[in-house]
């Protein structure tokens, strides 16, 4: 199969087929007289091992190290849950960062007036250090200040 084909069988771009080439991620396809690639049934097959691994958010070096416990045959498949828990740890504490982000974000939608007013405690909390952002969060404290500021007299 050449190139063109392959990406179109397996969901790959050519332009991702040969950086992964490039990378040693998958061995460069042999080359016909013509000089283009032919790609095989198995070099498709590592394609979509590759596509589905990057969809469930592998890094590169990981689905390194998955394809290589793939291809090993002696391997265990502890080696492949604690590299697999690994990328799960790392999902949940991403997932925790955007929850927390979401949270904020919301908090910060639902004080502000959204009318014609300058006042808006988005922009107030942008504005803030992370120090001042911890010590207004403190018990009976308000959170938002109003935007009043006077020109210098």
């Amino acid at each position: 199969m050449n190139i063109g084909t392959v990406a179109e069988k397996s969901g790959v771009s050519p332009k991702a087929i040969r950086y992964y080439e490039s990378i040693g991620l998958v061995r460069p396809a042999d080359r016909r007289p013509n000089g283009y690639r032919d790609y095989s049934l198995a070099d498709m097959q590592t394609l979509n091992f590759i596509k589905r691994a990057r969809s469930l958010g592998f890094s590169i070096e990981d689905v390194r190290e998955l394809l290589d416990l793939w291809q090993d045959t002696s391997r265990t498949s502890a080696a492949v849950k604690a590299l697999t828990t690994r990328h799960l740890e790392a999902l949940d504490r991403k997932i925790a960062e955007l929850t927390s982000m979401r949270k904020a974000l919301a908090d910060l939608v639902e004080h502000c007036h959204g009318d014609a007013r300058p006042d808006c405690p988005i922009l107030d909390d942008l504005e803030r250090d992370e120090a001042l952002r911890r010590h207004a969060a403190s018990p009976g404290e308000h959170r938002y200040r109003s935007h009043n500021r006077k020109a210098p007299t």
